[in-house]
């Protein structure tokens, strides 16, 4: 099927680039929750079919909170995506946690103001989410990075607020408590992937320290960070395609399984 893919990669800020596919072409998506953030191009990366989308659109000119995330996941499970790699700028909540290092975020809380979810009527599901990210890609994503020499932390704990506002210096000490790092992004599709029964994983990248650290980052010095934390993304996700099972072992597969309220 020509209108297909088993891999979906989300691209964040900064990383989309659509240079990594052969055989290109784009497509418009339709779903029942309206339109995906742009066009999204279908391509080939060796022997594995991709489906890449633009979280913020091609030109960055949707904010985080105007994402419409359900048209962008329901237009992944369409094509027969099963497996979706997602890349996300992100702060430092912690000091160890430095510009320019690379997470494979392993929790998450939600500071968002909306609820997300598919069975918003009849048939709903309450699906387990102790564990948010699919360990087969989380593995691989780790694995990749160590091949490709990039050091990382293995995981992290990661806070989503809504934006498009930072925090001020007391939410962002309060937020300190609970989490390592903070974005804007990533956990509306973490939720709808698990409920769509299809595998998930982030790749964070830190850009600077939140507020709470009080170590601003020069403007230049943070340009310098997104460009490195852009070229160590591409290696990672460029590495892990390949390795990628074609069969999954892991929840995510079977995650409406019991869930029926």
């Amino acid at each position: 099927m020509l209108d297909s893919a088993e891999i979906g990669i989300i691209g964040g800020t900064g990383v989309y680039d659509p240079e990594l596919l052969e055989d290109k072409r784009e497509i418009k998506a339709n779903t029942p929750y309206g339109s995906p953030s742009d066009l999204i191009i279908l391509g080939n990366y060796g022997d594995r079919r991709i489906a890449m989308i633009p979280r913020h659109g091609k030109n960055h000119t949707i904010p985080p909170h105007k994402v419409n995330w359900r048209a962008n996941i329901y237009a992944l499970k369409q094509l027969g995506v099963t497996r979706v790699l997602a890349t996300c700028a992100s702060g430092s909540l912690k000091e160890e946690y430095k510009p320019g290092d690379i997470v494979i975020v392993d929790q998450f809380i939600d500071f968002g103001k909306n609820v997300h979810g598919f069975y918003d009527e009849g048939n709903f599901y309450h699906i387990a989410m102790a564990e948010p990210f699919c360990h087969e890609l989380r593995n691989g994503l780790i694995k990749s990075a160590r091949d490709a020499g990039i050091s990382l932390h293995d995981k992290g704990t990661y806070l989503r607020i809504e934006g498009p506002q930072f925090s001020t210096k007391a939410a962002s000490k309060m937020y300190s408590s609970f989490a390592d790092i903070i974005g804007m992004t990533g956990i509306p599709e973490a939720i709808l992937s698990r409920e769509s029964e299809m595998c998930f994983a982030i790749t964070a990248t830190i850009t600077d320290y939140d507020v709470c650290i009080g170590k601003p980052t020069p403007f230049e010095e943070m340009k310098l960070v997104m460009a490195r934390n852009i070229d160590n993304t591409k290696k990672i996700i460029a590495n892990i395609i390949r390795e990628i099972p074609k069969e999954r072992n892991c929840i995510c597969k079977d995650a409406l399984k019991g869930a029926e309220a």
